[in-house]
């Protein structure tokens, strides 16, 4: 269980998010949404540890996160899509992969013992690797340098790292931001696959109420910070908030139609 406490972060005089108190079930998959400024990224970065909290408490199985750095964090099982400007452009896919793979894997690769274990090991390692680009749509492209790839290769291969990373909690933000209409399936099919694991826990970040309707089993809606509406999609997407946030229609007006 992904719980967050009076989760709060200010900037100067202004309060970005304020006291987000949370909980989040594994097998459940969670939409964040709210209108453009209303602290969902920001709420996002707060959970992962790329900021650091005002005040609030982040807890993952009843530990405590909220000292913890972003790396510690994905080391505990917060998974972040992966920021490619972190990475290293000037290797291939795989090597990226691979490298995020063995990451989390224990084996021989980490003792330096046997020189035929450590080949078997690093060779199952790329096997992984090979899988989880295909199944991004990402293996004819796997001995491409990360520089050279279109911004909808990109978007595939932050997935494909963060399943590398097999985390307790996956966190994607707009996934298939600037994805063209044929590449955005891939990505929403595999978080649908992810979405079969019931030990795992997906929050999701989303613009599009469509993809919300469809892959979200709850919704919680940030304005100005604040967590203003919570429950099952159909009951929130016709609260009075989101009717004003994303289609334009005001209450009251209706009210006196």
């Amino acid at each position: 269980m992904l719980e967050t406490q009076d989760l709060t972060v200010r900037f100067g005089g202004h309060v970005a998010v304020n006291a987000v108190s949370c909980a989040f079930a594994p097998g459940t998959l969670t939409a964040i949404v709210g209108p453009n400024g209303a602290g969902k990224t920001t709420y996002f970065n707060l959970i992962s540890g790329q900021l650091k909290a005002s005040a609030g408490t982040v807890r993952l199985n009843g530990r405590e996160l909220s000292g913890l750095s972003a790396s510690a964090r994905t080391r505990a099982g917060l998974g972040r899509a992966f920021q490619l400007t972190n990475l290293f452009p000037n290797l291939s896919v795989l090597e990226n992969v691979r490298l995020a793979v063995q990451a989390t894997r224990k084996g021989e690769h980490r003792h330096g013992l046997n020189l035929w274990s450590i080949w078997s090991d690093h060779a199952q390692l790329t096997r992984h690797a090979h899988a989880i680009l295909e199944s991004v749509s990402m293996g004819e492209r796997h001995d491409m340098p990360v520089s050279s790839l279109p911004h909808g290769d990109q978007r595939k291969l932050e997935v494909a790292l963060l399943m590398a990373l097999d985390p307790q909690v996956y966190m994607f933000d707009e996934p298939t931001a600037g994805m063209s209409h044929d590449e955005a399936p891939v990505i929403l099919n595999l978080i649908r696959r992810l979405k079969e694991d019931a030990s795992k826990t997906i929050l999701l970040v989303e613009h599009k109420m469509d993809v919300v309707r469809e892959l979200a089993d709850r919704i919680i809606v940030l304005n100005n910070g604040e967590l203003v509406a919570d429950g099952d999609p159909a009951t929130v997407i016709a609260s009075p908030v989101v009717q004003q946030a994303y289609l334009g229609i005001d209450p009251k007006e209706e009210e006196l139609a």
